[in-house]
C-alpha cells in the first residue's frame, strides 16, 4: 500500500476518533441542558456559563464531527445529477468538488481563524455575559475543525485517485485497500 494511502487511512482513523468525541459532546450538551433547565426553573438559579458551555458543546459536535461525516459519505450533496451517474462518474464529481471547493475553502477558513484563536488565547478574552466563560476554547474549534476537515478532504482525494488506479475499493460506507 502506498504511503499516501496509509496517510489517508490514518486520517480516516483520526476522523473516526474525533467523531466519537463529537458524539459524547452531544450527550454532554443534552445533560447540561437538562440540568440547566432543572436548576433554572426548579430552583430559580441561573448562570450564563451553563448556556455558553452548551454552545461550546454544540460547536465541538459540529466541528469535530464533520470530518467523519465526510469520510462516511453522509454529507449533504445536491443529488440532481450525481445519483444518475454511472461507472466512475461519481468519483470524478467527488474529486472535482473536493479539489475545487472543499479543500480551498477549508484551508482558507482554517488559516483565517487561527489568528483569531491566538488573539483570544493570549488575551484571555471572556464573554461579556455575567458568569460567562473564556472564549478561546470555542474559538480553538474553528481552526482545528476546519484543519481536520481539510485533512479528511485530502484523504478522500487520495482514496478516490487510488480507486481510479485500482488500488482501493470504495463503497458508499465501507472502504478498504485492495490486497
Amino acid at each position: 500500500m502506498s504511503v499516501l494511502l496509509k496517510l489517508a487511512l490514518g486520517m480516516d482513523w483520526i476522523s473516526q476518533q474525533m467523531g466519537r468525541l463529537a458524539s459524547w459532546t452531544v450527550l454532554a450538551a443534552a445533560l447540561i441542558s437538562a440540568g440547566n433547565a432543572f436548576v433554572r426553573y426548579g430552583l430559580d438559579i441561573s448562570s450564563n456559563g451553563w448556556l455558553e458551555i452548551q454552545w461550546y458543546m454544540f460547536a465541538a459536535t459540529v466541528m469535530l464531527g464533520a470530518p467523519v461525516v465526510l469520510k462516511l459519505n453522509e454529507h449533504v450533496r445536491v443529488d440532481i445529477f450525481y445519483g444518475k451517474l454511472k461507472g466512475n462518474g461519481p468519483v470524478y464529481v467527488d474529486l472535482f468538488g473536493l479539489i475545487v471547493f472543499l479543500l480551498p475553502v477549508m484551508a482558507t477558513i482554517a488559516w483565517l481563524s487561527w489568528p483569531l484563536f491566538i488573539g483570544m488565547f493570549r488575551s484571555g478574552e471572556m464573554s461579556n455575559n455575567a458568569g460567562g466563560l473564556i472564549r478561546w476554547p470555542a474559538m480553538m474549534l474553528l481552526p482545528l475543525g476546519f484543519a481536520l476537515m481539510f485533512l479528511q478532504g485530502l484523504s478522500e482525494v487520495i482514496k478516490r485517485i487510488a480507486y481510479l488506479q485500482g488500488k482501493f475499493q470504495m463503497d458508499m460506507h465501507y472502504e478498504k485497500p485492495v490486497q
